[in-house]
């Protein structure tokens, strides 16, 4: 924190423009509206830096505050609050008040600052969460998928563990472009081919002319969220494996942490070293209960969710695999709070007492050991990609010598 502040400014930050506000302690006032580009910008460093403000400060509103915070940095200290306890000290709502209340706090110190990452940091931390939006997405289509296939009666899951697999999408692929039963058969692995008959019983009727094509469209919009996806994983696992390779295996050591796991918490969490405890850590997850306490009465309610909604999705996922584990110590707590708290719970507080054990794992760089005698196998490969990087102006030129070779090709061919 910033011990004397003799004047603030703060920044009411909005999509197209931002609302600064100057306080001193005298009592000056002095307020300017600025657009959110780079004009804007510099003039608001001009400004601050001419009226030798002592800091900065802003509400954590989307990513709008980036440019401007990268801007200001080198400057002047630039604090960043959490949107949600900013809000608590005023109850009318325009945007010249919202920047002048955000002045007064930082003018009287009273704002907590936030976290802020190093910038190639938050480029990791925006792939993993473009990822985890593509695979959602990829979800509702393999949803709608189903609902087309269900529409038709034709129910492959019967036959097939996943419809989506290699050979789940030779079948839907086949049914799509009209191939005949026996064609579908032939094109499938030899183990699948064994569930012919089963097989040839489903597929023995007509699908529809609109369920076909909007099963090709679905298909298509799959394969290409498929290679987008994996595209962004292998910028995900480089980046991961270069810088912190081995917080990388520190962490898939412990019983429901894989590669992806291990790389959204390291993008999501960043230095572990910014916290003093395990408990700290968690608090900042939101995965703590609100308490609440007045007299003799105390209060748990439900977790507070505050910090990053990514970060709790993965480690809930990573708790609920960890919770099937055989063998190990996370299993057994599990076990025990499910039996005093129910399941739902039990994978919070599951997930809660990982995050404490990561931070010391990474905290003292040791590996996780298990008193029960468990040990981690090599279950997956590891998703190392050699490649080389290249700046915007080189990949724009790859990608224009690459679309000229095709139009090339499509001429000769036609």
């Amino acid at each position: 924190m910033i011990e004397v502040i003799n004047k603030a400014c703060g920044l009411d930050i909005h999509k197209l423009f931002f609302i600064a506000t100057i306080l001193s302690l005298s009592g000056e006032k002095q307020q300017q509206r600025f657009n959110r580009d780079d004009e804007g910008i510099l003039a608001l460093k001009k400004w601050v830096i001419s009226e030798k403000c002592n800091v900065v400060a802003c509400e954590s509103t989307s990513d709008f505050w980036v440019p401007i915070h990268d801007s200001l940095i080198n400057y002047l200290p630039v604090i960043v609050g959490n949107a949600r306890d900013m809000k608590v000290f005023t109850h009318k709502k325009t945007d010249k008040i919202d920047s002048e209340v955000i002045a007064q706090l930082a003018l009287n110190n009273m704002i907590q600052p936030s976290r802020v990452f190093p910038k190639d940091q938050r480029d990791f931390r925006s792939y993993v969460r473009l990822r985890l939006t593509l695979v959602q997405k990829r979800t509702d289509i393999k949803n709608k998928a189903h609902s087309i296939l269900a529409s038709e009666m034709l129910n492959l899951k019967n036959a097939l563990t996943d419809i989506f697999g290699k050979n789940g999408r030779m079948i839907l692929s086949g049914i799509s472009s009209g191939k005949s039963v026996d064609q579908i058969i032939a094109s499938l692995s030899p183990n699948v081919r064994k569930k012919a008959a089963q097989i040839r019983e489903i597929l023995d009727r007509e699908i529809s002319q609109s369920a076909a094509f909007r099963l090709q469209i679905c298909l298509k919009l799959i394969k290409s969220l498929d290679d987008e996806i994996e595209a962004l994983e292998k910028e995900i696992f480089n980046y991961a494996y270069q810088k912190h390779k081995r917080e990388m295996e520190i962490l898939m050591s412990v019983p429901g942490i894989g590669e992806l796991g291990a790389a959204t918490l390291l993008a999501e969490i960043g230095n572990f070293k910014d916290f003093s405890s395990g408990n700290k850590l968690a608090s900042w997850l939101g995965l703590v209960p609100n308490v609440y306490q007045s007299a003799d009465k105390y209060h748990n309610g439900r977790i507070t969710k505050r910090g990053s909604k990514t970060a709790r999705w993965i480690l809930t996922q990573i708790s609920q695999a960890a919770a099937r584990t055989k063998n190990s110590k996370l299993k057994e707590f599990f076990n025990r709070k499910k039996k005093s708290i129910g399941h739902s719970k039990a994978i919070i507080a599951l997930a809660r007492k990982i995050a404490t054990i990561i931070w010391h794992l990474i905290v003292n760089d040791e590996m996780y050991e298990d008193e029960t005698g468990y040990k981690k196998g090599e279950t997956q490969k590891r998703k190392i990609v050699e490649t080389e990087i290249f700046s915007v102006d080189e990949r724009i030129k790859i990608m224009s010598e690459i679309f000229a070779i095709t139009e090339k090709q499509n001429e000769e061919s036609t």
